[in-house]
């Protein structure tokens, strides 16, 4: 292989090399975008957390917000190790293209070299000049010009081809050098965070043990919140059945007086439903109570129903709502606090736990109109209570609201 098709095999090398870097750092932008998230998500919950055990420690609230640190803190440590492991590949990858321009350099010299060499040789020691003139022919004379012209280009280019080798080799030390400062920076930063985590675990299990010497209390609060809810259950539905009567209602009048009411009932509920997975949050916060069944944090044997999600969030948090409807009802539940319940063709929303309330029954709504603050009960939580229902199905929000 001669020297400048070498010089182009580095080069081609150099670039498929590069394509893999770029690549890498698109991924890397990728995890540090994630690790940001995690980061402003631990800030939220942090502050929920300060709020919650400044009024009493060791509560169900604190244990929440505790156990959501520990699930975001293992989130952020996978997110630094997954940007170590990236970083391990990106200094492979370096090392590779550091090698193989170290080895063309190596050649380029060499044959350099040689022909520097070959020349002198050829020459004998005479001068450029002495080795034209004693060509014993014009065209002899006119040859030998040539090939000192061509052998000359030659080494130009070779000593060029030499010269943007060294030039890359240096680039890519000093590269190599950054990446390697770089991981350090990453090491430091995921010793120090797993620190953290094992903090937030004992602070885990403190919780926990002075919160199982409470089961009387915890049982006692756990019956007075399922009384709460069943309360809560039965107005939704009766007030679902109302409004399924009212629809049937209606229908048989359209059929009568071709109404457009229901119609209009119609396009809200398919409307509602083109909108899955893009609604907004009600609120600001993490989920503190999973949809469906789930065992109760700290009671064993106790399974939990929720036919919906609690939001737990930062003290005077206000709630909006999701999409456009109608206002069914404003009701106060004692331990529960206020419920508002808004109707979207055949589907439900419905607001619980609030301190107030700035709707009234019959009001149109739009999306992300304001319903009203949420309350903090006396351990200091803060928490929503929402639910999607399409008429009695009871149906999971997380599955509706954005990612």
């Amino acid at each position: 292989m001669t020297a400048g098709n070498r010089f182009v095999a580095a080069l081609i090398l150099v670039f498929t090399l590069g394509v893999l870097v770029v690549s890498a750092q698109r991924n890397k932008a990728q995890l540090q975008s994630e690790k940001q998230k995690n980061l402003n998500l631990i800030k939220e919950t942090e502050k929920i957390l300060r709020q919650t055990s400044q009024e009493k420690k060791n509560t169900l609230g604190e244990l929440a917000a505790v156990n959501q640190r520990v699930s975001q803190q293992e989130a952020l440590i996978l997110s630094i190790e997954s940007e170590i492991e990236l970083m391990n590949i990106d200094i492979t990858e370096n090392n590779e293209i550091l090698k193989a321009l170290q080895t063309d350099l190596t050649r380029l010299k060499e044959e350099y070299a040689a022909m520097v060499f070959s020349a002198q040789k050829t020459s004998g020691g005479v001068s450029k000049l002495m080795f034209l003139f004693a060509a014993p022919t014009f065209d002899q004379l006119a040859m030998r010009f040539k090939y000192l012209e061509q052998y000359s280009a030659a080494r130009k280019e070779q000593a060029a081809a030499i010269r943007k080798v060294q030039v890359q080799l240096a680039g890519h030390v000093l590269l190599i050098e950054g990446k390697k400062e770089e991981k350090n920076k990453l090491l430091k930063e995921e010793v120090s965070e797993k620190d953290t985590f094992e903090g937030l675990k004992r602070k885990q299990n403190t919780i926990v043990r002075s919160l199982e010497k409470e089961e009387k209390r915890l049982r006692s609060d756990l019956t007075e919140t399922k009384n709460a809810i069943a309360k809560l259950d039965k107005l939704i539905s009766d007030i679902i059945k109302e409004e399924m009567a009212r629809a049937a209602r209606e229908e048989a009048t359209r059929k009568r007086r071709e109404s457009a009411k229901v119609s209009e009932a119609s396009s809200l509920s398919s409307s509602f439903e083109e909108n899955k997975n893009k609604f907004p949050w009600p609120a600001s916060g993490f989920i503190s109570q999973k949809f469906g069944r789930q065992n109760h944090p700290v009671l064993k044997g106790i399974v939990l129903q929720n036919d919906g999600i609690n939001i737990q969030t930062a003290q005077g948090e206000r709630v909006r709502t999701i999409f456009a409807g109608e206002v069914r009802a404003v009701a106060f539940i004692p331990t529960l606090g206020n419920s508002v319940i808004i109707s979207h063709g055949d589907y439900f929303t419905v607001y619980s736990g609030l301190k107030d309330v700035t709707l009234k029954k019959g009001q149109k709504v739009t999306s992300n109109q304001e319903i009203g603050r949420i309350l903090v009960n006396s351990e200091g939580i803060s928490e929503l209570r929402f639910q999607i229902r399409k008429n009695t199905t009871a149906l999971n929000p997380e599955s509706w609201l954005r990612n």
